[in-house]
This record gives structure tokens, C-alpha cells and sequence, in this order.
């Protein structure tokens, strides 16, 4: 044991001229970091001490700076487990309409139990005026500026790009490649013409702050959005403006033996609620035209 601090105390003023940015460069810390997965609990932990007394002497565990940037969805890794509560029992996504605000936050918000208000966006102009083109001409005229860019299963790397694709693939004509994006806005003007075209949906209370980021998602039939998780502070409302969309929602990793899936398929002009950070869901377009939707968090 001896022997070994001896070694430690080496390495430790060999490299005590490192930075951080040195250190991750080292074959070593590669390796361990590449191979970390496949390594006992004794090992890891033996690998482990050595990299925290180095940490520790170049001051790293004090920076405010990662030593190793982790991946984007991390911090799903390491959530809390969720209350089985939320899906117990419940075995459908139901559809319902003419609810007050009264009725419905008891039911469906606080329980966190998924719902589809079929007259949720009926009257809304959004209907007859949201397509590709509209979206075209509303950020062609504004500064480009979009808070997170989904490209799903496509090769685009921004919004630019999808609203400069061919036109014939952009109407989904046969033959061309299908496409389905994602992005929210943050253009202040871009969103307040956007909402001279739909409300906030009826059933939720004057005392409930809609968050005025939106969320539009945009693509032709047999696409969607993988199974996921969100990581977004409130529950959400999703108004399907055009085309036909398919939810499937599975409890928390946690409950799949007490709880179970359930699928939901949300017309034109109706309006799915549901608690994306707590409810795992997934997307699929079905056939006819193209499925346009916008939605927002609230509280």
C-alpha cells in the first residue's frame, strides 16, 4: 500500500502542471472513461480514488467547469422516481369536451392523467392558415432566431434549411423523401403573428400563465417522434392544427409492472394535454395530409 501512495504522490507531481484540458487528453483517462462500463465495482473504484486525488490536487473538484461534458440527456439518468399514481389504473386516454377550467384541472392536470379535448381547437384560424408556405413567408420575414431546431430522422440541421428544401418534397409528393421536424420560437414577432391565430384552449383558468415559447411540429404521414422524455418545467397542451397523429404514451420505467401503455389518436382541431416530463411518449403521422401541430407549456 506503501509502494503504491509512493506512485501516487509521483503521478501527482509529475502533472501537477496540467491543466484540465491536459488531463482529458491523457491515454489514461481515455481508456478508463472508454472502458469504465465494463469494469467490477472493485475496479471501478480502485480507478476511481486515484482520479479523485488527482482531481482534487489541480483544484478541479472546486471549478465551476466540467472535467468531462455529459451527454445532453443525462439528466434523465438520475431523476426521481415518479408516483405510480399518475398511471395506476388508468388503462385509456379519453376524449371529452365542453369541460370548464374547474372541471378540469382536478381531473386531468393535477393526477397528471393524459386527456384529448375534441373541441379544444375547432374555431381556431390556425386552420385554415398554418401550411409550409405560411411558416416560409412568417420567418423569411423576421431575424432566424429559434430557441431548439428537432430534425428527427432527417439530414437538416435548422429551420433555414427545411423551409429552403424542394418544393415538390415539401407538398410530400410521391416519390420524394418524407420529412418531419421540430423547433420552438423565440422570434417575439414571429410569435405574436402566430397567435392571431389561435387562444389559449378554453379549459384551462384565466389564473394559469400559458408560456408564450411555442412548440410547432411540422411533417407527412409515417413519421414522428421516438420514444422520449421531455425535460421541460410544466405540463404541455398540443393542439393538432392539421392532419391525423397517433400518441403512444408509456408510464415511467419505474411503473411498467403496476401500469400500462395506451394509444390515442388525436384528430384535426382537438387538443392532447399531457405531463411530458412524467409520461413517456412517442408520435407517429398517419396517411392523408400533412400534420401540423403547436402547443405550449403552462401551469
Amino acid at each position: 500500500m506503501q509502494k503504491a501512495e509512493k506512485r501516487l504522490q509521483a503521478l501527482i507531481q509529475k502533472y501537477s502542471g496540467f491543466n484540465k484540458h491536459d488531463y482529458v487528453k491523457l491515454d489514461v483517462t481515455k481508456k478508463i472513461f472508454k472502458k469504465s462500463i465494463f469494469l467490477c465495482p472493485k475496479t471501478a473504484l480502485f480507478l476511481l480514488v486515484p482520479c479523485l486525488l488527482i482531481a482534487t490536487q489541480m483544484n478541479l473538484l472546486n471549478s465551476s467547469s466540467c472535467l468531462i461534458d455529459m451527454p445532453s440527456d443525462s439528466s434523465k439518468w438520475f431523476r426521481e422516481p415518479e408516483s405510480c399514481d399518475i398511471c395506476e389504473g388508468v388503462t385509456e386516454v379519453p376524449k371529452i369536451k365542453n369541460i370548464s377550467p374547474s372541471d378540469f384541472y382536478p381531473n386531468f392536470v393535477t393526477p397528471a392523467k393524459p386527456v384529448v379535448v375534441t373541441d379544444g381547437a375547432t374555431s381556431w384560424p390556425a386552420s385554415q392558415k398554418f401550411s409550409f408556405e405560411f411558416f416560409k413567408n412568417l420567418y423569411s420575414n423576421s431575424d432566424s432566431n429559434f430557441c431548439q431546431f428537432f430534425p428527427y430522422k432527417t439530414e437538416f440541421t435548422s429551420l433555414e434549411e427545411v423551409l429552403q428544401m424542394d418544393p415538390r418534397r415539401a407538398s410530400l409528393e410521391p416519390g420524394q423523401k418524407p420529412w418531419y421536424i421540430g423547433w420552438s420560437n423565440c422570434n417575439d414577432n414571429a410569435g405574436k403573428i402566430l397567435r392571431e391565430f389561435y387562444n389559449t384552449p378554453y379549459f384551462l383558468p384565466n389564473t394559469s400563465e400559458n408560456i408564450a415559447l411555442n412548440w410547432i411540429f411540422m411533417g407527412g404521414p409515417g413519421q414522428g417522434a421516438h420514444m422520449h422524455v421531455d425535460n421541460v418545467q410544466f405540463p404541455s397542451w398540443q393542439a393538432q392544427i392539421k392532419g391525423r397523429k397517433l400518441w403512444r404514451l408509456a408510464p415511467p420505467p419505474e411503473c411498467l409492472y403496476k401500469c400500462q401503455e395506451m394509444q390515442v389518436i388525436v384528430e384535426s382541431g382537438e387538443i392532447i394535454v399531457v405531463d411530458t416530463n412524467r409520461w413517456y411518449h412517442q408520435t407517429f403521422i398517419l396517411p392523408g395530409e400533412i400534420s401540423i401541430t403547436i402547443g405550449a407549456e403552462f401551469d
